[in-house]
């Protein structure tokens, strides 16, 4: 293992600790008639949820520090050297001898969404407690660390254990992982999971905006502080025990909808960071996401703090609803 040179440190920082991949977009110009192959375009582009809040969030003029893997390839190198353009402190991270770096493959639908995803993330499974053990200062001094649930088991129960008074954001991603972080919810400051992670790991019911409350109320009982329920184009659901409503999602011309999740997480910590209310942070969250949405990369390349707060004074007023509305979130 290699570890990736160390820039100088400073003022207060978080940590992004989770994967980092290649993300191979197929992007059709019509309707799709499989088998038969339809004309679009490839794109290849830095990709990993907790590479892509990192960067976001260094984009926003935060300190992030990623601890992740990468491949010893080209393709890893490429990664590193993007993610350290952009502003992110890789130090930390690891370059794994003789593996091939994390791919993720996804066809999207006319919509921007992905209809079909095959992930060859194998490499995260060396993210394990030995390694993540060996960075004990880093993330003992950091102001908040945020991971997600694809983290092998014992490697999220060892940072779950070890995160004491720091501050946790938890993203859960892939729906077949989700449940390992329901042994530690206790531990977790801000969880943003789906409406189907919501469902798994609750066990409560999601067909309409009236079932938010109670799932939310569910996860405050287990212990999680604030709770976000991203709904993709629905909005979403906020609530921290005190304020608790819907959002809507900014209006946009979705390019790919891939990244706008992790660019919502990447806000959520940018506004605790700033020490923001937190349903100030919820709006600016958005508004990352409605950034990121716009632009076929993962994250913006002109995500700034300027930029949301200007986006968010041309909607000012736009983005509450109502939470007894009965409309269906997807």
């Amino acid at each position: 293992m290699q570890t990736v040179d160390d820039p100088a440190r400073g003022r207060p920082y978080a940590v992004m600790v989770g994967d980092a991949n290649l993300d191979i977009a197929g992007i059709p110009f019509g309707p799709l008639h499989p088998p038969t192959p339809g004309p679009g375009r490839i794109h290849f582009k830095p990709g990993g949820v907790a590479r892509n809040s990192a960067e976001c969030l260094a984009r926003l003029g935060a300190d992030c520090r990623l601890l992740s893997v990468f491949g010893d390839d080209a393709h890893g190198r490429e990664l590193i050297e993007h993610t350290r353009r952009a502003g992110v402190d890789v130090s930390a991270s690891r370059r794994m001898t003789g593996m091939s770096s994390s791919c993720y493959l996804a066809v999207h639908g006319i919509d921007g969404e992905p209809a079909l995803a095959v992930a060859d993330v194998a490499l995260l499974d060396s993210l394990t407690p030995d390694v993540l053990a060996q960075h004990r200062p880093l993330l003992r001094d950091a102001a908040l660390i945020a991971t997600t649930s694809s983290l092998p088991p014992e490697s999220l129960a060892w940072l779950c254990g070890q995160s004491g008074q720091r501050t946790l954001f938890v993203d859960t991603v892939w729906s077949h992982r989700a449940d390992n972080i329901r042994p530690w919810l206790a531990h977790v400051h801000t969880l943003k999971p789906n409406r189907r992670e919501a469902c798994q790991l609750s066990g409560l019911p999601f067909t309409s905006r009236e079932h938010a409350p109670a799932i939310a109320d569910w996860f405050h009982d287990a212990g999680v502080r604030q709770v976000v329920l991203s709904l993709g184009a629905y909005g979403l659901y906020y609530s921290n025990g005190q304020h608790a409503g819907w959002m809507d999602a900014l209006p946009v011309d979705v390019v790919n909808a891939n990244g706008a999740g992790d660019a919502l997480m990447a806000g959520l910590a940018f506004g605790w960071l700033e020490r923001m209310p937190f349903v100030e942070t919820v709006r600016f969250a958005l508004g990352c996401a409605a950034l990121t949405l716009g632009c076929q990369e993962n994250c913006h390349p002109g995500l700034a703090r300027e930029a949301v707060d200007a986006l968010l004074w041309r909607h000012a007023g736009a983005g509450h609803s109502s939470a007894a509305s009965g409309q269906r979130p997807p």
